[in-house]
Formats: structure tokens, C-alpha cells, sequence
């Protein structure tokens, strides 16, 4: 797995609504209703994460969720962070 380009994740930005680039990583806040639906969103993620083998940086309070995505073993942003993304971004519907 290979760390994208400055111009590369920028691009995906423009498709991936909410994310941002905080301290080298993707970065979003997830906000629910309160605290039942935040951490169902943490579990049903949870399936997702661990089919792929990509675990999150992540911190719940209450009703908000702080993810952080970034692929250690390549030092940056990969394309895995970006999949991960739209899969949250997906289950948040």
C-alpha cells in the first residue's frame, strides 16, 4: 500500500463529505441523535473495519464519534484511509 499524493488526496476530498486532513490524517466528526445511534454506527462499522483489516483512530463521546484514518506502515494516507472513509460515510445514511 503506497501513501498518496498531496494532489491525490485532495482530489478524494472533493468526494468524501465531512473529511478533512487534521494533523496528516483523515479527520471527521460524526454527530448523532445521542448516544444509542453513535455507538450502533461504532458497531456496525466495526464489521467493515475488521473485514478489512484497517482499524481507526477513533473517540466517542455521547452522540459524537472523532475518526481518524491514516495507514501507519506507509506513513500517510492511502487509499485504504480513503475506502474506510466512504465506507463510514455510507453507513451513516
Amino acid at each position: 500500500m503506497f501513501r498518496l499524493t498531496e494532489e491525490q488526496i485532495r482530489t478524494e476530498l472533493s468526494g468524501l463529505d465531512g473529511w478533512s486532513v487534521l494533523n496528516g490524517k483523515l479527520h471527521k466528526d460524526f454527530v448523532f441523535d445521542d448516544f444509542i445511534e453513535a455507538f450502533g454506527f461504532m458497531c456496525k462499522a466495526a464489521i467493515h473495519i475488521e473485514k478489512m483489516n484497517h482499524h481507526p483512530e477513533w473517540f466517542n463521546v455521547y452522540n459524537k464519534i472523532s475518526v481518524d484514518l491514516v495507514t501507519h506502515d506507509a506513513g500517510g494516507i492511502t487509499q485504504n484511509d480513503i475506502t474506510l472513509a466512504r465506507t463510514l460515510n455510507l453507513l451513516e445514511k
